[in-house]
This record gives C-alpha cells, sequence and structure tokens, in this order.
C-alpha cells in the first residue's frame, strides 16, 4: 500500500463522495466522519514511514499519461508537502465532525470530501499539468460551498472568489507552458515533470517574466495585496467550514507553491525581486491589522487577520535562507491550526446568537468561560505568544529575513504588535465587562461535540509551540535541499551571495544544460 499511499489519499476521499450519494441522510454524518478519520489515519501513516533522515521526494508514483508531450501523473512528497498533507486529512475530520445541523449536510459532506481530493492533490503533485488540475478543480467545491451555504452575498463573494483566482491560474498555466517549452529547447523532449524543470538553469532574462507568471497565481491565492480583496468576502459570507477550509488550507496552495515553483526554478528573479516582494508583505502585515482593527465583525477580525500573518510567511519564504523558509513552511501550519480553530470559535458564538457583530457580546466569560479559555489561548496563539505555535514560524521567519534586512524585518516585528492590539482589543469587547444583553445571560457554553473538535487544536498549539522539533526537523532537511539547489543555479553574483551554500547537504544531480 506504501507505493501508492499518495493515490489512496488522493482519490479515496472521492470515492467515498461518490458512494456517499447513496447513504441516507440520517447516516451521512456518521459515514462522513468515518471517512476522513480513515483517510487522517492514512495521513498518520504516511507521517510514521517517513524518512526523516531524507531530504528529497518520497513516495514517487510515476504514470504515463500523455508521455508525447511529457505529461505524466507523477506524486511524490517531502518534508515541506508532509504537515500540509495531514493538516488537510484532519482539518476534513475536524470540520465534517463539527457541522452543525446545516441545511443539506448530505451534499456539504460530499462536497468536503471532493475538496480534500483535490487539496491533497495540490500538495503531492510533481507534474504541472497535474498540478494545474487539481488547484483549478479546488475552486469548485469551494465556490459551491461558498455560494450554497453562505450568507446574504454569497453569490457576489463565490463568483469574485473564483474569478480573481481562475484569471491568476491562467497566467500561471501560461509560465508551465513556457517552462515546458525551455526544457525541450535545452533537451530535446517535452517535460512538464517539475523535478525536470530543476534541472534547467535559464537565463536571469528569462526568469524575470517566469517569475511573474508564476506570481501573479501563486500570489491571488495567498491572497498578497492588493490582490486581497476577494478573501474577506469569502470569509464573511462562507459558512464555518468553509471558512475553517479556506484559512487552514487553501490559502497554503499560494505559498506552498512559491517554495515549490518559483524559489527553486528561479533562484535569480527570486533575489531580484525579493525587496520589492518583502515591502509588499511588510504592507500586507500593517494595513490589513489595521484594517482588522476598524472591524465590528468578529468573523472579519479574524479574516483580515488571517491576511495579515500570510504576509508573515511570505517574508520568511524570501528571505531565501534556511532559517527563513522553515519558518514560513512551519508557520503555514501553525497558522492554518490557529485561524481554522478561531473560526471555528466564531461559528460556535454564531450558531448561538446568529450575529457576529461584537457589540452585541460583552461579558461572555462569565457566562462561557470554557468557550473564553478555548478563545483566549488562541487568541495569545495568533499574537504570537512564546510557547505557542505560531511564535516558532514567526521567530523563524524574522530571524532568516534578518540575515537580509535588519531595517526590513524590524518594521515587519513591530507591525505584528498592531497584530497583538486588534486582537486584545476584540476580545476585550467580547468575553469582559458586565453582560449587557438579555439574550447572553443563558447562552450554553461549549458542548461535547465542540469541545471534541477545539481541544486536539489547543493540544497541537501548545506541544509544538513548546517542542516543534518533530515537525520541524523533516521542515528543515527538504528546506535545505531547496536551498541548495537554489544556490547551484544562481547564475548572478547578488544571488550567489544572497542565497547561502549548506554545507553537507547532498541532492540529486542538476544539468548543466541552459535553455536559450
Amino acid at each position: 500500500m506504501l507505493d501508492h499511499i499518495l493515490s489512496i489519499l488522493i482519490f479515496f476521499p472521492a470515492l467515498a463522495g461518490v458512494m456517499g450519494f447513496m447513504i441516507n441522510k440520517e447516516s451521512m454524518r456518521a459515514y462522513g466522519v468515518s471517512v476522513a478519520f480513515i483517510e487522517f489515519a492514512l495521513s498518520l501513516w504516511l507521517w510514521f514511514a517517513f524518512d526523516n533522515n531524507i531530504s528529497g521526494m518520497q513516495f514517487m508514483e510515476h504514470l504515463p499519461l500523455i508521455p508525447s508531450f511529457g505529461i505524466n501523473y507523477i506524486l511524490g512528497v517531502d518534508g515541506i508537502s508532509l504537515f500540509i498533507i495531514i493538516l488537510a486529512a484532519f482539518f476534513t475530520m475536524i470540520g465534517i465532525a463539527s457541522l452543525t445541523d446545516t441545511k443539506d449536510v448530505k451534499n456539504m459532506i460530499i462536497t468536503l470530501l471532493f475538496l480534500q481530493m483535490t487539496m491533497i492533490g495540490v500538495f503531492s503533485a510533481l507534474d504541472g499539468i497535474v498540478f494545474y488540475v487539481f488547484w483549478e478543480l479546488s475552486l469548485v467545491p469551494m465556490l459551491y460551498i461558498i455560494g450554497a451555504w453562505g450568507g446574504p452575498l454569497r453569490i457576489y463573494a463565490s463568483v469574485k472568489f473564483f474569478l480573481y483566482t481562475f484569471a491568476g491560474s491562467l497566467v500561471m498555466l501560461v509560465g508551465m507552458l513556457f517552462m515546458a517549452y525551455f526544457f525541450y529547447q535545452a533537451t530535446g523532449v517535452w517535460s512538464f515533470a517539475i523535478l525536470d524543470w530543476y534541472r534547467l538553469i535559464l537565463p536571469e532574462s528569462f526568469q524575470l517574466w517566469l517569475f511573474a507568471a508564476f506570481f501573479v497565481g501563486f500570489a491571488i491565492k495567498v491572497p498578497m495585496f492588493p490582490f486581497h480583496t476577494w478573501l474577506p468576502y469569502a470569509h464573511g459570507q462562507a459558512p464555518t467550514i468553509g471558512s475553517v477550509i479556506l484559512a487552514a488550507i487553501l490559502l497554503k496552495m499560494g505559498t506552498y507553491a512559491f517554495i515549490r515553483f518559483s524559489l527553486p526554478l528561479f533562484p535569480d528573479a527570486s533575489v531580484y525581486f525579493m525587496y520589492p516582494i518583502a515591502v509588499i508583505s511588510i504592507i500586507m502585515i500593517i494595513y490589513t491589522a489595521m484594517v482588522a482593527y476598524a472591524q465590528k465583525d468578529v468573523k472579519q477580525v479574524v479574516a483580515y487577520s488571517s491576511v495579515s500573518h500570510m504576509g508573515v510567511i511570505i517574508l520568511g519564504t524570501f528571505a531565501l535562507n534556511v532559517e527563513g523558509i522553515s519558518g514560513s513552511v512551519f508557520l503555514m501550519i501553525a497558522h492554518g491550526v490557529v485561524s481554522g480553530a478561531l473560526f471555528l470559535l466564531v461559528g460556535v458564538i454564531y450558531d448561538r446568537r446568529h450575529t457576529k457583530l461584537m457589540s452585541e457580546f460583552g461579558g461572555l466569560a462569565h457566562v462561557m468561560p470554557k468557550y473564553a479559555t478555548i478563545f483566549g489561548i488562541m487568541m495569545m496563539a495568533s499574537v504570537g505568544m512564546p510557547l505557542t505555535i505560531n511564535f516558532v514560524g514567526e521567530f523563524l521567519s524574522l530571524l532568516g529575513f534578518y540575515q537580509q534586512s535588519h531595517i526590513l524585518t524590524l518594521l515587519a516585528g513591530i507591525a505584528i504588535v498592531v497584530g497583538a492590539i486588534y486582537m486584545l482589543s476584540a476580545y476585550k469587547k467580547m468575553f469582559f465587562g458586565e453582560v449587557t444583553k438579555e439574550e447572553n445571560r443563558n447562552l450554553p457554553d461549549v458542548n461535547k461535540r465542540e469541545l471534541i473538535a477545539l481541544i486536539p487544536l489547543v493540544l497541537i498549539t501548545i506541544w509544538l509551540g513548546i517542542y516543534p522539533k518533530p515537525v520541524l526537523g523533516p521542515i528543515n532537511n527538504s528546506v535545505e535541499s531547496v536551498v541548495q539547489l537554489m544556490h547551484n543555479k544562481a547564475t548572478s553574483e547578488e544571488a550567489k551571495m544572497r542565497i547561502p551554500n549548506v554545507s553537507g547537504v547532498v541532492i540529486s544531480k542538476t544539468a548543466t544544460k541552459e535553455a536559450h
């Protein structure tokens, strides 16, 4: 089974989703939770069988699709993608288990299972076309989740989400076609295999244009400023489970793709655009944090907070060294855990009051002490409190970029403080003071079903904040391989200087052919 574990992880949820049409509504929740649990168990098995000492790809699968054009079904996983796959399986299980009595729960669960297939496909694909297919297919279930189960502006939000990401993906596809063409020019063979593309050493002028093409697709997905405007609408109108999956997993597709494609394929261009992207990242952190502070809707506070933290991930990614990139990958996982938990917590209070306005609350700590405690822990994790999961990722990301620019890192560090201001302000408005609304006096605290979803997230937040080595070790090994590959392929003196030579890292032989 291990020889095809990635294919099983990808297609098992889709097959179960098709079979779900034959399950009656009363049994569908139990069926969905069972399927998601099996999927999560398989992802843990993948982790158990993963060799932490190998920095390259493992569990690779290869099946010819259109070999004459170099299109093949190629899968593989390394330390960078391993834990995001586990996170996708985990949050799908948590999301299905925490579903309330939403209308048409059966179709919601089937949609989530199909969405899970596309997410794991993106993080496993090592062929450009296969990656693109899963990347685009992920839009359809999320479009349906927002459009069918969202709020009053759900159609506008879902269409805007689709158009933004679809348009960016088409530009990315053009870049992929050029990469395959350049490989053909260099070798006489067509190939969309990402590991084959790694063998190309492109002139810097070509790298700049290709980097820009990939950047558009990835930046919209993250979303980076100024492409972020679709996200608050998507989060604001999506049902709780839609916001959870969107924040925890789907946004990570963009940041993951930067590390899988942009950095190793275009090292010179990555150095060239490093400072502009760093400035954009700092604008993301500051601007969206200030917008979050101005919000009256607690879900919008969490949504803009999500964009702000994604800015730190981008900053770490473009530190172009092991510390920064490892920190950004770890922060992807941390952000997924914390933001996913916060959206679940917003969903808990919305189920009771059917409002997300902070002015409608106040004094909830007296009425719902368990809820207030869990919210407080995740809020502290969100602002990067030491001994919580976000602190590790943020610290490493800033440490990495500090080696490139002291001033920009200082600005980013100060900007993160703004995050503490708006989160503490929101917590104060909702939980402290007297209970002023009669509707809030008898609100039930978190129930067993909600605790089953939230307690694991709290434990992960604290465990990996105190002892991140089980996750950070495999990530670090794979990131060292990426950084060494970038250093070996860099052609300009500045790129050689900015991208460190990681001693002691053994990577596969790279071809010296250059595409002209």
